[in-house]
């Protein structure tokens, strides 16, 4: 993996998605200064924010939800979003607490026998001082045969890439999200809409 910008500040910044500097009192920086509060160091608090995203917003699939969320404190209004929409969140509660975040991504089959097409799916690096190394998280939310678990030794996502059937990562660790993530997220109104509009390739690769 390597960087899209080799400043790390930009891995730190907020703007209209990542959205948790606007206003210093708003929900998500108070969540975010609770999660620190009750984290014993920065390893912990990476663990505490990553699972209260993973297990306490629900991926809108899972639960057949309506909403569809994109800026991180839409998500935690809605308490769900998808993969993206949940990645945005755990960026702006990390970010929040000086924690520095990326966002990657992997192109996957939707679905081998309904839906055979690419698609994104979004994941959140964040970076570990301690160890000076990047790790990725992939909070899209445990169920049936999709676990999870945080850790820094060994990397565990939702979905085991297959290179023989065109599956591939992105090995870049972007400061902002995707602008095609962005407007597919922006311009569809329900998540029917949003399951025909999924991005299928990153609006820039460097």
């Amino acid at each position: 993996m390597k960087l899209q910008i080799d400043d790390m500040a930009h891995y730190l910044d907020y703007d209209e998605i990542i959205d948790f500097g606007f206003n210093p009192q708003c929900t998500l920086t108070k969540l975010a200064n609770e999660i620190l509060t009750f984290s014993k160091d920065e390893i912990d608090c990476i663990k505490n924010t990553f699972e209260y995203v993973r297990d306490k917003i629900f991926h809108s699939a899972d639960i057949q939800g309506q909403s569809v969320t994109c800026k991180a404190s839409e998500v935690l209004l809605a308490k769900e979003g998808i993969c993206f929409a949940k990645s945005h969140l755990l960026a702006a509660l990390l970010r929040c607490n000086q924690i520095p975040t990326g966002f990657c991504y992997q192109r996957l089959i939707l679905n081998d026998e309904m839906a055979p097409c690419f698609v994104l799916h979004g994941l959140k690096a964040v970076y570990v001082e301690r160890f000076d190394k990047w790790v990725r998280l992939d909070a899209r939310g445990n169920k049936l045969r999709i676990s999870t678990p945080f850790s820094l030794e060994r990397e565990n996502l939702a979905f085991e890439i297959r290179p023989e059937q065109g599956e591939e990562d992105t090995p870049i660790i972007f400061a902002t999200p995707d602008r095609n993530v962005i407007r597919a997220l922006e311009n569809s109104k329900n998540l029917e809409t949003l399951w025909s509009n999924l991005p299928t390739e990153l609006h820039c690769v460097y």
